[in-house]
């Protein structure tokens, strides 16, 4: 006996907090921020592509857009770190003439652009790998221009021209490990583990202690997409507790024992009678 109490996939993380990312597309529009404006758009673009109904075909949707989406700022993350990287160490012996005056100016600007978005979108990357892309484009970009007027000021106070170069590396070390995380949290959802901070086993320990139920396998918990996380299992109840309460009430406490500890809109239990359980042991004894 399958049930699924679920009624909609609802709505993901990064559609609570669209208006955010359209704020800070703007901004970097505005301030002609083109690493920003591109990360930022991916975002926003699978948000939307994210908010289209689910369909025969793609019964979940298109709600993956968004993880794909954080896949594809994670890996242009770690490519301009890389790239960053490289290049600073190749011109380390040689560091080219710094125009600091323009450079000091540019990176100003920048950083305060780079501020006020980073603020808007501090809390929703919290909740969102999609949005978390979107913030570490922001983020990459605020350290580098840090680094870059701090590496002004020395050039500007000493004449020492490798500062901008060092200031580079400093930069690719910073952004790296973050984009690095990133792609790790991604790969753990297209791999479907199951969500950080959820507890397998405390929760098969909560359904056993609703009244009837004897046993429960084939637990499943994974995450569609950030703010969309899924459950399944099988649940094993005593022939005359189900058969005198009525499956609707026990999923009702199961639902009610599942909501506490794992927060989800999105679960199916699978009802099996003892007797039935058995019976199936026994076969493939």
């Amino acid at each position: 006996m399958g049930q699924d109490h679920s009624h909609s996939h609802g709505i993901t993380a990064t559609g609570r907090h669209r208006k955010r990312l359209v704020a800070v597309l703007g901004i970097a529009d505005a301030g002609h921020m083109l690493s920003d404006a591109a990360g930022v758009t991916i975002a926003l673009l699978a948000s939307w592509i994210a908010g289209r109904p689910a369909s025969n075909q793609r019964t979940y949707g298109y709600q993956r857009a968004e993880v794909l989406a954080a896949l594809a700022n994670a890996l242009i993350l770690i490519v301009i770190s890389v790239v960053i990287f490289t290049e600073a160490v190749r011109r380390f012996g040689a560091p080219p003439e710094v125009q600091t005056d323009i450079m000091l100016f540019a990176a100003v600007l920048g950083a305060v652009a780079n501020l006020v978005s980073l603020v808007i979108l501090r809390t929703a990357q919290d909740e969102s790998l999609n949005i978390r892309g979107a913030y570490l484009e922001v983020l990459g970009d605020l350290l580098g221009s840090v680094a870059v007027i701090i590496a002004a000021a020395v050039i500007m106070l000493t004449g020492f021209q490798a500062a901008d170069t060092i200031a580079s590396v400093l930069i690719a070390l910073m952004i790296l490990p973050r984009a690095w995380s990133l792609l790790r949290d991604v790969v753990d959802v297209l791999l479907e583990a199951s969500p950080k901070g959820v507890e397998v086993q405390m929760i098969r320990e909560h359904i056993l202690s609703v009244a009837g139920v004897t046993d429960v396998h084939d637990i499943h918990i994974w995450t569609i997409t950030s703010g969309v996380p899924v459950f399944s299992a099988h649940v094993v109840v005593e022939d005359g507790v189900l058969n005198a309460r009525g499956a609707d009430q026990l999923l009702d406490k199961l639902i009610t024992c599942l909501g506490s500890h794992f927060d989800t809109d999105h679960c199916t239990f699978q009802l099996e009678p003892a007797s039935h359980s058995e019976h199936e042991a026994h076969q493939h004894a």
